[in-house]
């Protein structure tokens, strides 16, 4: 017995996947969003919560910084797969046909996201070397979700040379379509 899995099934699948992720993502958001608000004005011993207690006795405005670092990570990554979970649920991927200007836009929309995640992602992680050198100690950047600067600038140069073949291939299928 031989089970077949089509595009339709993967792309069921991969709507259910990217919903778990979207909702996972927000929260994670919204517990640092909640966490920094709630350090800054009831209590500000919460801030070991995220070991930040170091850098928030150290300095607040360090505090705020690093908060701002992580939730606007998170932030951005909701908001990518807030996207996917759009395009996937609308159904707005047609496989027949996928050189569209929704999919371009899409693929455009990654792109900047990801490369904002890197670029926030490399900032924090200067920030924090730059912390250790004032001899404050940081927690990890993978502890607060800021890893991986360099591999999300190098998915968003690949995401945007991938738009760019898409854009191209739109030309390409307008132009058929305005001969036949």
């Amino acid at each position: 017995m031989e089970i077949k899995i089509g595009t339709p099934q993967i792309l069921k699948i991969l709507n259910i996947l990217s919903w778990i992720i979207f909702i996972g993502l927000c929260v994670e958001a919204g517990m640092y969003l909640f966490n920094g608000i709630y350090t800054l004005t009831i209590n500000s011993y919460n801030a070991r919560f995220l070991n930040l207690l170091d850098i928030y006795n150290y300095n607040v405005s360090f505090y705020i910084q690093e908060i701002c670092f992580i939730s606007i990570v998170a932030i951005l990554k909701a908001i990518m797969f807030y996207l996917i979970v759009k395009l996937l649920h609308e159904k707005k991927l047609n496989i027949k046909q996928p050189f569209t200007a929704e999919t371009g836009r899409f693929i455009s929309y990654l792109s900047y996201l990801a490369f904002g995640i890197g670029l926030f992602s490399l900032w924090a992680e200067k920030f924090n070397s730059w912390l250790i050198t004032n001899n404050v100690k940081v927690p990890t950047l993978e502890s607060l979700n800021l890893e991986g600067g360099g591999v999300w600038i190098f998915m968003a140069i690949v995401l945007f040379v991938i738009g760019q073949i898409f854009k191209r291939g739109i030309e390409i299928q307008s132009e058929i379509e305005l001969t036949v």
